[in-house]
């Protein structure tokens, strides 16, 4: 299996309560989901890809390599900061520096540029002076490496990379254990629905055991538990 990289800390307890109630093992691979598709279309094998976007998934679909697709969670990004003020205040401040994920190779990045794209209609010339100041820090070929259990967005703060990181909402449970940053919620009717699609490329009875189990109820609340917002939000 491989996964996007955000979805690691839901992951791994899931797939480990999967493998007891089914005996059935699990190898998980993690990393930005843009690049993931590439090894699967270079022809790496790969039973079951979870990706952070629909993008990748249908593309699959659509290439033959897919036989199906299922939307299995949802998320919205946030702000952490070590600095005070409001998410706009903040993110309008030119000499605060705004670290975001990779576009092209990881969603998070295409996520945070679609968010730009509508502060540009909400405030003119902003989300375009935001694309030029957005620093892609992770999530690309050659960006930082984060520290094994380091959290991206914590470590780059307290390492001084960025004033401001923009990213996925879910991991404010994960932060809550760091008591100086602040995470800064965007205003709903701005923020961006970011939709966690399956793509099936074995129909082995193993793998659509899993697919069930990720959509079933008890495997939901291994996501939601991580901060995931319910696969039933957004209906």
């Amino acid at each position: 299996m491989l996964a996007a990289g955000s979805l690691r800390l839901a992951l791994t307890p899931l797939l480990n309560h999967f493998t007891q109630l089914t005996g059935i093992e699990v190898a998980a691979q993690y990393g930005p989901a843009g690049l993931l598709r590439e090894r699967i279309e270079a022809g790496e094998p790969c039973a079951l890809f979870a990706s952070a976007n629909r993008e990748h998934p249908q593309h699959l679909l659509t290439a033959g390599k897919a036989t199906e697709t299922h939307t299995f969670t949802w998320n919205q990004l946030v702000l952490t900061t070590l600095k005070s003020g409001e998410w706009l205040d903040l993110l309008a401040d030119p000499t605060l520096r705004i670290g975001t994920s990779t576009p092209g190779c990881d969603p998070s990045g295409d996520y945070t540029w679609a968010l730009f794209d509508k502060l540009e209609l909400l405030q003119p010339g902003l989300g375009q002076q935001l694309r030029q100041r957005a620093i892609p820090l992770v999530g690309g070929r050659d960006t930082l490496s984060i520290p094994p259990g380091e959290l991206a967005s914590a470590w780059i703060l307290h390492q001084g990379f960025a004033d401001v990181f923009i990213g996925y909402a879910h991991y404010g449970k994960a932060l809550a254990r760091h008591t100086d940053i602040r995470c800064v919620a965007i205003a709903p009717e701005h923020n961006i629905q970011c939709e966690y699609q399956l793509a099936v490329l074995e129909n082995s009875a193993e793998v659509m055991a899993l697919v069930e189990f990720i959509l079933s109820p008890d495997g939901q609340r291994f996501l939601t538990s991580a901060g995931f917002l319910p696969l039933t939000s957004q209906s």
